[in-house]
């Protein structure tokens, strides 16, 4: 077949699911009646390598090295229990091949190498994950195993799902990556060539646009471009992702157009389309859209003013043809729950909202584009993407990949799933504010919402209020709790090393986290350290935050991580092993209750947090707040109403029961016979199918104008507040 564009993400990336962008990309190109090819080649590429024959012809050029470390002398005698193996190890990962999760849980069917004594008490953390989960960590571990061989004998920039990522990790001179540029093939490119030649031959594209999100995708893609320059100079090559979104603002090195003709920055439509133009001679340079080219032998860079960029509801549906969605692979890496989401199963991907509503968090690249242009699509169009990518993958989980999901969209968003009737499971990231109550959690859920993720970063305020995250952390807890209690797992990137962040407030934010674990309203977290970058408002003003720059460097190529120096602050990477390490053990259940200075190898000053902080937090009662414009809705079933008669005392009266089924019980309330008669007629009428849904202050009109008193008494205290449990919700 030919196409005009050819997309592609260069590997590695996730194994388990296709990087969105080229998804996008062509989706769009649809709408313009542009022919397009897409691929993946992370996932061809590992489908090829790890396999009975490459892995035969692995360990014959592992045999060549003379000299082999004692794991590498341990797997090359079991070499043959690999070959056999390996086959229908990937087959299980690709859920064809279930039933050998028995087999591979046992423990004595796979050969175990170094990755399996980094965790030779992992067999526990499964008994709650059941029997395929184990199988699918073993499973991953054994190719680790194998990963590891690979780097150490053959391939040394090799890795399982990122390849070369230190040559492309803020590197500001292309030099070293240019030399490793100059060698021979290794294996892994090798098969990469292959795959490529095999697409190129076939599509016959005018214009090939590679997809760079990570640092581990970059040498890839020079190497995939090297190849088309040399055997392909016709073709029009162009770079764009999120890498060069954020690393290449500054490029200045001539030698990058040796191996790609344009490099584009930010959303990628509107630069696309330009580019064809140009190739096709329809414009002149200067009507490019933000694109770098290489003019009179100097990186020039053009952004026609003329050309704007397309609203997120004229972009299209993301199209996932042509990838090869059977045929991904599901691992865990780590016992972490959000890990496994993010690493098990295949999700299709969406975005909720260009940009970032917030858009003020100091360590965040608020200066650029992806994040400073907030733009939300509507929750309709949203819902129409979700049923037309359903019926195009067979595949109904969603991965919103926003940089936060705002609540009321997210509230729009559920509303139209359940209107719809649409069976989805989803997940996003979102900000942990105080707009998630416990009925918007109830209602996502209720949508299919299974995970959310969120930053609390360092869990202290005073650090808080300086990376201007607009909550603190008792709205967190208390977010958390809403979520938590509506059946939504939480997960929480956790920072430290944040400039000027003491010894004292790094023990407390453990602290902090700690009690999140043993109030059980946090499931699961990950600890990174502080990095500083040049388009964050610390990276753009240090002194600010009471630091500086390590030193000033001439910028060719990548420019975004900056070394700083924090002399106010701790020794930051000290602790890093030991958060670690306490938090695995957290998210396990583990040692919630042991001082926290067993985690350090060095004397750790003593919490100055309450040991109940959290838990008094949580415990607190939530007054409800009377908002006359929230919206009432009920997703609830009536199963009966009854009249009860009651006596004391000589005075007989009557009460309305009103049973309602839900889906694990049964529950009933017992109020005034008149008010309850109201409330049984109204409850209906606050379907979410409705046209227009009510607001509180119409339910309260409709209420007095029935001739009924004290309706917040009545709507704000039992029975009636608590009958969220049976779907009636405050929005």
């Amino acid at each position: 077949m030919n196409a005009t564009v050819f997309l592609f993400t260069p590997p590695f990336t996730q194994l388990n699911t296709p990087y969105p962008a080229t998804a996008y990309l062509k989706g769009f190109l649809n709408t313009k009646g542009i022919t397009s090819f897409q691929a993946d080649l992370g996932i061809e590429v590992t489908l090829q390598l790890f396999s009975k024959n490459k892995l035969q012809e692995l360990f014959q050029l592992v045999s060549l090295k003379k000299e082999h470390s004692e794991n590498t002398q341990r797997m090359m005698a079991l070499q043959q229990e690999y070959i056999l193996t390996i086959d229908s190890v990937v087959e299980f990962l690709q859920g064809k091949n279930p039933t050998i999760a028995h087999r591979i849980a046992s423990g004595n069917y796979l050969p175990q190498a170094d990755r399996f004594k980094e965790t030779s008490d992992f067999y526990w953390a499964f008994g709650s994950m059941g029997l395929q989960d184990k199988a699918k960590h073993i499973a991953t571990l054994y190719l680790e195993d194998l990963s590891d061989l690979i780097k150490e004998c053959i391939d040394e920039h090799f890795g399982f799902s990122r390849y070369a990522e230190r040559l492309g990790r803020s590197a500001n001179r292309f030099d070293e990556l240019y030399l490793e540029l100059q060698k021979p093939y290794s294996i892994v490119d090798q098969l990469l060539i292959e795959r490529l030649q095999l697409h190129i031959e076939r599509v016959q594209p005018k214009l090939v646009c590679i997809s760079v999100p990570f640092p581990g995708n970059l040498y890839a893609a020079f190497r995939s471009a090297q190849w088309m320059k040399q055997h392909h100079p016709q073709i029009n090559i162009s770079m764009g992702g999120g890498f060069p979104n954020t690393e290449l603002r500054s490029l200045k090195d001539q030698r990058v157009f040796e191996f790609f003709d344009f490099i584009t920055l930010d959303d990628g439509e509107a630069p696309i389309e330009q580019l064809l133009k140009y190739i096709n001679r329809e414009i002149a340079e200067t009507e490019l859209k933000r694109t770098f080219i290489l003019q009179k032998n100097e990186v020039t860079y053009f952004n026609s003013a003329g050309c704007k960029d397309y609203k997120q509801a004229d972009v299209g549906t993301p199209d996932y043809s042509d990838l090869l969605l059977d045929q991904y692979i599901s691992a865990i890496e780590v016992v972490n729950p959000m890990h496994s989401l993010w690493s098990d199963g295949r999700w299709n991907k969406l975005t909720m909202a260009h940009g970032c509503y917030w858009g003020k968090c100091t360590f965040c690249d608020i200066s650029l584009d992806y994040i400073k242009l907030y733009e939300p699509v509507a929750a309709k169009l949203l819902c129409d993407r979700m049923e037309t990518i359903i019926a195009q993958t067979g595949n109904n989980g969603f991965h919103f990949v926003d940089e936060a999901a705002p609540p009321a969209l997210m509230r729009a968003l559920a509303l139209e799933i359940i209107k719809r009737k649409l069976i989805v499971s989803w997940w996003t990231n979102v900000r942990f504010e105080k707009s998630f109550t416990r009925d918007l959690c109830m209602l996502l859920k209720t949508s299919g919402c299974i995970a959310v993720s969120g930053g609390l970063e360092v869990a202290s305020d005073r650090l808080l209020q300086l990376i201007d995250k607009g909550v603190t952390v008792a709205q967190v807890a208390r977010v958390n709790k809403h979520f938590t209690e509506a059946g939504i797992m939480v997960h929480a990137y956790l920072m430290y090393g944040f400039p000027t962040q003491t010894a004292q407030e790094t023990i407390d934010s453990l602290e902090m986290v700690r009690q999140l674990f043993k109030t059980a309203v946090l499931q699961s977290a990950f600890w990174h350290q502080f990095a500083m970058t040049a388009h964050s408002p610390v990276g753009m003003n240090p002194e600010k935050y009471n630091v500086k720059r390590a030193k000033e460097t001439i910028i060719l190529f990548a420019d975004n991580d900056v070394e700083h120096v924090d002399e106010t602050g701790a020794d930051h990477e000290s602790f890093s092993f030991g958060l670690k390490k306490s938090l695995f053990n957290y998210m396990q259940g583990l040692c919630l209750d042991d001082p926290l200075h067993k985690w350090f190898d060095m004397p750790v000053p003593k919490t100055t947090i309450h040991p109940d902080y959290i838990l008094n937090i949580i415990k607190e009662d939530e007054l409800p707040r009377f908002n006359p414009s929230a919206k009432i809705i009920f997703l609830g079933h009536i199963l009966k109403t009854e009249v009860i008669r009651k006596s004391k005392k000589g005075a007989q009266w009557e009460l309305l029961q009103i049973t309602f089924a839900t889906k694990k019980e049964l529950l009933s309330i017992q109020t005034d016979k008149v008010k309850g008669e109201w409330l049984a007629t109204l409850l209906p009428k606050l379907s979410v199918n409705n046209e227009k849904i009510k607001t509180l202050q119409e339910v309260q009109t409709n209420y007095e104008q029935a001739g009924l008193e004290d309706f917040e008494l009545f709507w704000d205290n039992k029975p009636v507040n608590t009958l969220y449990k049976a779907g009636l919700l405050r929005l």
